[in-house]
């Protein structure tokens, strides 16, 4: 049995301290694998694995999270042990911890080292890899957590305090979780502004050397105040952290913070919506308002949920500078749960278990999409819903889309490996070639010493960049064949008129109605032959050295080719040859369209369009090729 120390006994008496309901010898079970797990494992940071750990739900402790969250916080990091999979995580501990272990493994390799994906892309797969609030916010403890560490190098350090400023602390803000994105900037700021720190900490204690204790007498003053007016009011007082003010000289150019006029802050919380605008109405009388300084966040929210009145006011009881501003934020107990916890609060604060907690999904989605509607990049955040992400076994992120299997993934990571395809280990265990990925898996491609795709693979590739990269091999695979082939059919056709069968430059095959064709589209009319997508007979009637020969044919106008000219000459993405025609729909040419796209017809042969080409809208999307003008 587990051994009592002292650090379980603390997480078990502080869950009992609030409402969360929860199976004590579940948690027990969880605590007894993390330690046998971690043993002699070290976090990269170098410290025990177990006191990493340890240290991340110590931080995730005030959000009161419940059973399952404890869990994964306790065993987010089994997976790099190599002792357990998540087909084991499911079986010890339910579907739900595998899918929490799941996301936070995906997510903890989110930085901004090495990436391919913009800033914004990184933050909305933060925000949509999982619609769990507890996934997220088990990463953003670490990220506290890691950025509190003592023992990492000074380049490990501003690496880690980067990556919390530009994508950990704006997934805070956007979820409303302030407490964690100030304490993540709070704890940011002097590593990577050492001077500008420094100079902003010089700063702030001159004004406290000037002024004392301005905010403890005006929430003294307050208190009093309020008392007077038969208002029950909770008061509290801040000042504004260093990175915001850095950030907010910067973007407003000033040179001193007392120019600010939030650098003091005091927070009002009333009992009721009601009481919010007296209380406002009160502030309002015992000082002067700063003109153009009203914010009423309650009857129209932040898109994260946040709600308050803000007002800024001069001349407040307990200032010893009349130019002193101070901002009074008033709000009742829900909205400050709302403006410390965010998203979060939806689940923490409910009484009636797991179930009624679910309606924090429903808030992330609500946030995400109002989020998503503000963006100037929403197109691309709304093509991440339908996407999941998986690690290859460097750690790499890999992105993909709902329902692919590990040959889209192959295909993905370099076509070479694509081709070369024999199987895939996921999370440790052989799969078929047909599985469906999901977040969050470990994904080891296994590879054949040199090519052998399949034309089968066709059905079962999600992806249409990978259908047509495993096209283009098999085409260029086959096209000799094809060749050979069309020569073989057009040397009949020449030998039943009496006349001189195909030489090596294929000389009659040189002009095709007046046009003249280089080799490499000579062989094109050959493989479309060899292919049986065109009658040797009906071809060879275009051809200029053959005319008045008697050679005759009903002519298919359908099947008709409209080769490219030297003067149209098309090239195709990949390097691959294929037989191209012009579009009589919009007759792109050289000079009038540079812009031109292919669609690969069911004759085997592209057909150019120009790129603004009304055709296209009806064209099948995996059909479509990139083609350019040589």
């Amino acid at each position: 049995m587990l051994q009592s120390t002292e650090t379980y006994w603390q997480i078990i008496q502080e869950m009992k301290s609030t409402d969360v309901q929860f199976d004590q010898q579940r948690l027990e079970s969880a605590w007894e694998v993390a330690q046998a797990a971690y043993r002699g494992h070290d976090h990269w940071t170098g410290e025990p694995l177990m006191k990493h750990v340890l240290g991340v739900l110590r931080v995730l402790l005030p959000f009161q999270p419940d059973e399952d969250a404890v869990i994964a916080c306790l065993l987010c990091r089994v997976l790099q042990t190599k002792y357990w999979t998540l087909a084991e995580l499911e079986e010890s501990f339910g579907s739900k911890i595998r899918e929490l272990v799941s996301g936070v493994h995906l997510l903890s390799h989110i930085t901004l080292r090495d990436r391919r994906s913009s800033v914004e892309d990184l933050r909305m797969m933060l925000l949509t890899v999982s619609d769990d609030i507890r996934t997220i916010l088990i990463i953003l403890c670490n990220r506290c957590y890691l950025l509190s560490s003592n023992t990492l190098p000074v380049f490990e350090a501003k690496n880690v305090a980067q990556d919390a400023l530009q994508l950990f602390a704006p997934v805070a803000a956007r979820l409303g979780i302030y407490n964690l994105k100030n304490m993540m900037e709070s704890l940011s700021f002097p590593t990577l502004y050492p001077t500008d720190a420094e100079r902003l900490e010089q700063q702030l204690l001159r004004i406290h050397k000037s002024h004392g204790d301005v905010l403890g007498r005006v929430s003294r003053s307050l208190q009093t105040y309020f008392e007077e007016h038969n208002m029950d009011v909770e008061i509290s007082v801040r000042e504004k952290q260093l990175f915001s003010i850095f950030r907010k000289m910067k973007e407003k150019s000033l040179t001193h913070m007392f120019d600010l006029h939030d650098l003091f802050a005091v927070r009002v919380v009333v009992k009721s919506e009601a009481d919010c605008y007296r209380a406002l109405g009160l502030l309002h009388q015992i000082g002067r308002p700063v003109p153009n300084r009203f914010k009423d966040y309650i009857a129209f929210p932040k898109p994260n949920g946040y709600q308050s009145l803000h007002t800024t006011l001069m001349q407040l009881p307990g200032t010893t500078d009349e130019l002193i501003c101070v901002e009074a934020q008033i709000r009742t107990e829900d909205m400050h749960r709302e403006a410390e916890f965010g998203v979060a609060s939806h689940w923490m604060y409910k009484q009636n278990g797991s179930a009624e907690r679910a309606v924090h999904a429903v808030a992330l989605h609500n946030v995400l999409s109002a989020q998503q509607e503000l963006s100037d990049g929403s197109e691309s955040s709304g093509a991440l819903a339908d996407h999941i992400f998986v690690l290859t076994p460097h750690e790499d992120i890999v992105e993909l889309p709902a329902g692919a299997t590990p040959l889209d993934l192959a295909f993905q990571i370099h076509t070479d490996l694509g081709l070369a395809f024999r199987g895939a280990r996921v999370n440790g265990s052989m799969v078929t070639i047909d599985y469906h990925l999901e977040n969050g898996d470990v994904v080891e491609i296994l590879k054949n010493k040199t090519p052998t795709p399949s034309p089968q693979w066709m059905k079962l590739l999600k992806m249409a960049s990978s259908r047509s990269r495993l096209k283009r091999y098999l085409y260029a695979q086959n096209r000799p064949q094809f060749v050979s082939n069309g020569r073989i059919e057009v040397n009949k056709v020449l030998r039943k008129h009496h006349l001189p069968v195909l030489d090596s430059d294929l000389s009659i095959l040189r002009k095709f109605e007046g046009e003249a064709l280089t080799v490499q589209q000579r062989e094109d009319i050959l493989m479309k032959i060899g292919q049986g997508s065109e009658r040797a007979s009906v071809l060879l009637t275009h051809l200029d050295a053959l005319k008045g020969k008697g050679i005759e044919a009903p002519v298919n106008r359908e099947s008709r080719v409209r080769v490219s000219t030297a003067a149209n000459a098309v090239e195709v993405e990949g390097g691959i040859t294929m037989p191209t025609a012009l579009a009589k729909c919009c007759k792109p040419t050289h000079a009038s369209s540079p812009d031109i796209k292919g669609v690969v017809s069911r004759m085997g042969h592209i057909k150019v369009h120009k790129a603004g080409c009304r055709m296209l809208r009806n064209a099948n999307t995996e059909r479509l090729v990139r083609v350019w003008w040589v």
